[in-house]
């Protein structure tokens, strides 16, 4: 394996580590409350790429190593070539989505009301020794 190869498979081991992020990094926020911010920033880019038409800089880092390698660009990209008919089904694709923003919500409201309770605890707790 070259060593354009080796980055290559590291790229799509970011690719994956972010996209866990996007979907679940919001439950971090709920012993961390400030990563917040960066999950925000992160899952409002994972829309837009998926939404919008504007190139995921993972997809094109990994793109640029497979061309190294004498390869194509991914067909499809990242998520047609790795997740779609390999980890899920195209057609529960509807499906996937929906409960990766009922996980991003379910992860905010969480993270809100442990951060409400931190910063106002309830008048019937009993106080810590």
């Amino acid at each position: 394996m070259t060593i354009a190869g080796v980055l290559a498979d590291i790229t799509v081991g970011v690719h994956i580590l972010a996209l866990l992020y996007i979907g679940l990094g919001g439950f971090l926020a709920w012993r961390w409350p400030r990563s917040v911010f960066v999950h925000v920033f992160f899952a409002i880019w994972g829309v837009a790429v998926n939404v919008f038409p504007i190139p995921c800089p993972l997809t094109a880092l990994e793109d640029y190593f497979r061309g190294l390698q004498g390869l194509g660009p991914l067909p499809g990209g990242f998520n047609a070539y790795y997740l779609y008919d390999t980890v899920f089904p195209r057609s529960m694709l509807p499906v996937v989505a929906v409960v990766a923003l009922a996980l991003v919500v379910f992860s905010y409201a969480g993270a809100y009301l442990r951060w409400k309770h931190r910063e106002h605890p309830s008048p019937h707790a009993m106080p810590q020794a």
